[in-house]
């Protein structure tokens, strides 16, 4: 018997990074998973394919609400039930903060709109299924951009920084039927952050633990959030202790 067995979870963003290995982790521990992207369609139709009858690949855009709507509705329908949704798409551009007239409107309404109400359609969306499920979980994948005055873009620490916020806020009103958590990363080890060398060892340098995070440990700390059942309104930090300096 697997911990998460009779679970069901949405795993946005999961075809690759922090959402990918938190949807593996979930699978090995029982639970049946709703897999999903935007773009990266093929990805997510094999790696439903190699983790099995535990999985089902949804595309959608998480910055359509009536899309978001219809990937709750499709998870009922193929699964039963919903237990766990852990909102990890996100979407940014690399623009040095400094560099304030290269954020376009454009730009700053895209990263806006699949974050943060990314995150509110789909939890908004899930809400009645996660009350049904007498366990209901959300989990929103924010980052430590969205604390501390660093980040990709200006568009997306101010859009992880509304997520944190709004994450106690649902906590506030969802309880007890539903606990509503964030796990926020400092820099992940990613295909998006491959190139970042300098970056990477300046981390390495100042983190007490020595390195960057791994997808692997934001997904532990997901996990972990599930476990702790009388947790609720935390946005749990994981930067090898990076933000102590």
């Amino acid at each position: 018997m697997g911990e998460f067995d009779n679970k069901v979870a949405i795993v946005t963003g999961s075809t690759s990074g922090i959402g990918e290995a938190t949807a593996r982790l979930l699978v090995a521990a029982g639970a049946k998973v709703i897999l999903n992207s935007s773009s990266s369609v093929e990805a997510g139709k094999v790696l439903a394919t190699e983790l099995g009858n535990s999985t089902c690949y949804h595309r959608a855009d998480v910055s359509s609400e009536s899309e978001c709507i219809g990937m709750v509705e499709a998870t009922l329908e193929t699964f039963g039930q919903l237990d766990i949704l852990v909102n990890n798409a996100g979407y940014t551009q690399l623009i040095p903060h400094h560099d304030l007239g290269s954020v376009s409107e454009e730009v700053f309404r895209r990263v806006i709109d699949v974050n943060l109400f990314g995150t509110w359609y789909l939890s908004r969306a899930a809400v009645t299924a996660l009350k049904a499920s007498g366990d209901g979980n959300i989990v929103n994948i924010t980052s430590v951009a969205g604390l501390r005055a660093v980040g990709s873009s200006i568009p997306y620490s101010v859009s992880k920084a509304a997520i944190n916020h709004l994450t106690r806020l649902m906590a506030n009103v969802l309880g007890p039927e539903i606990r509503v958590n964030a796990v926020a990363p400092g820099l992940v080890a990613t295909p998006w952050t491959e190139t970042w060398d300098a970056i990477h060892e300046a981390v390495a340098e100042r983190a007490p633990l020595g390195r960057s995070a791994t997808p692997e440990d934001c997904a532990a700390a997901v996990l972990g959030i599930l476990r702790a059942g009388y947790q609720t309104g935390d946005v749990v930090v994981v930067d090898g202790g990076l933000t102590l300096a």
